[in-house]
């Protein structure tokens, strides 16, 4: 008798359901979820380190403890920065509101001249308040700040998950004979991740120093806050250039008018063009394994089921998932070069001519 099998259809509606119950549930319990995520990808990133005092005879508690106190500084630095940043906006605000509607009435003057100035254009322009404005930006950096606010629950994982990183290694070498496939995408997960973070981390700080010295060159106010905020959005996939770049491009507008605007905007892109279109990606080869759209999309899903926590990992969290449900799979490999937008390396590319 043969066996019969649930319709193509149905199975992927099955699973699409299942997926958006299982993302739901995850965005519920986001607030525990997050520091998980968080201190687990921090644990990745530091596992060099403790390899390397492992390798030299370093006593088990300096395995523990150097490790977990670097990620705390990083964690508190980042922490100190965001709320740096938004304390100087609310300083800022009221210092820029009348330049910002002299800007905004010059608009208007200028769009006049070029015979736009229509009511409707008149109105949209009028509705624009700076101190809205300033508002959103406040919430922005209060919604990153918030994906610290429970920096004892990330505090506490690191320590635990520290403390069975040595364990968890042998155990995941034990299975390695029944579970290969399984081994292996955890495997292939960590060093995309470490990779991915330390390359990201490297190249962002090089953007970062040199934006600094071009806001400084365009007498732009505070230029190493603006900086070291270009470093953290630099880990935000896809948008996150123009998440560092609005503030630093709003102020050069009020300091110094329209043209260091253009000049912030002009050396902000080619700064991250050369550097990250060019000479990144060459460091940083497959270590991502996602394509384009892929990266986007899981962007929005992310940053949907964990707020801006997602947004920041994003790319973490995609390749988790990746090798969960497809590296996993020793029948996924057609699954995993959608994914990757790369043909498996057993694929034979057609003729382009054909």
């Amino acid at each position: 008798m043969a066996e019969q099998r649930a319709p193509r259809a149905l199975i992927v509606l099955v699973c699409t359901a299942a997926a958006v119950i299982v993302l739901a549930g995850m965005q519920a319990v986001q607030s525990i979820l997050g520091p998980v995520i968080l201190a687990l990808t921090l644990v990745i990133a530091v596992s060099p380190l403790r390899e390397w005092l492992y390798r030299h005879k370093a006593p088990g508690w300096m395995l523990v403890m150097i490790p977990l106190l670097i990620v705390i500084v990083v964690l508190l630095g980042m922490i100190a920065i965001l709320s740096f940043a938004a304390a100087q906006l609310a300083i800022l605000a009221p210092k820029y509101a009348h330049q910002f509607n002299e800007v905004i009435a010059e608009l208007q003057r200028w769009l006049a001249g070029l015979g736009y100035g229509t009511a409707e254009i008149n109105k949209a322009l009028s509705s624009i308040d700076f101190g809205k404005l300033i508002d959103l930006a406040q919430s922005v950096f209060s919604g990153l700040l918030g994906v610290f606010s429970s920096l004892f629950l990330i505090v506490v994982m690191l320590l635990a998950m520290s403390l069975d990183a040595p364990i968890y290694s042998r155990i995941m070498a034990a299975a390695s004979d029944e579970r290969p496939a399984l081994i292996t995408a955890f495997t292939t997960f960590t060093h995309k991740t470490r990779r991915y973070l330390i390359v990201s981390t490297i190249f962002g700080a090089i953007c970062s120093a040199l934006d600094i010295v071009a806001l400084y060159a365009l007498d732009v106010p505070l230029p190493l806050l603006w900086g070291v905020f270009a470093l953290i959005t630099n880990y935000v996939p896809n948008i996150g250039f123009f998440l560092g770049l609005i503030p630093p491009a709003l102020l050069g507008l009020l300091e110094g008018g329209p043209k260091t605007m253009i000049l912030v905007i002009v050396a902000y892109i080619a700064i991250n063009v050369v550097i990250q279109s060019f000479i990144q990606p060459k460091f940083l080869g497959d270590a991502v394994g996602l394509s384009t759209t892929v990266t986007f999309l899981s962007l929005i899903v992310w940053t949907w089921v964990l707020g801006p926590l997602g947004a920041l990992l994003a790319i973490p969290l995609s390749l988790l998932v990746r090798a969960l449900l497809v590296d996993s799979d020793p029948n996924g490999k057609w699954a995993a070069a959608l994914v990757s937008g790369r043909l498996p390396s057993s694929a034979k590319a057609p003729d382009a001519a054909a």
